[in-house]
């Protein structure tokens, strides 16, 4: 398999193996006009054993949350003029704002629709997030 190198964009690596589309839906990438996006899923990795990896081919900004709630162990290189510039380890946010919906029919998100969704991180060990409005479990 052959994918080039950037000369302008972002590399996200070191997702866990299989999470990739995930990634993929929440940061909205494929609808993006005229950017190129590569996955590469299931890359072998002397780090990890296995892993995927997104290539956009692009300057766009990236919602770092959506990376930090997908898979926290990812890390996002930025590329210009062909050359590493800036590599960042994301983490796990605190707090997640229109990230992700609540599926509680219940919720007052559902009935006012100007409301933000906002999750927080209540379980860093078992990675999760609860509405702050009704304690409802992220998916």
């Amino acid at each position: 398999m052959n994918i080039d190198s950037i000369q302008t964009g972002i590399v996200i690596d070191h997702i866990t193996a299989g999470r990739s589309m995930r990634l993929y839906e929440l940061l909205g990438l494929g609808s993006l006009e005229g950017v190129s996006v590569a996955i590469i899923q299931n890359a072998v990795s002397h780090k990890m054993g296995r892993k995927d990896i997104i290539k956009i081919d692009a300057d766009i900004p990236i919602n770092f949350d959506v990376i930090g709630y997908v898979d926290p162990t990812a890390t996002v290189n930025i590329i210009r003029d062909g050359k590493l510039v800036d590599k960042r380890e994301i983490g796990m946010p605190e707090t997640l704002v229109n990230v992700i919906r609540c599926k509680n029919p219940r919720c007052i998100t559902s009935t006012e629709q100007e409301l933000d969704h906002v999750f927080k991180l209540t379980d860093r060990r078992h990675e999760i997030y609860r509405c702050i409005y009704c304690e409802t479990k992220a998916n």
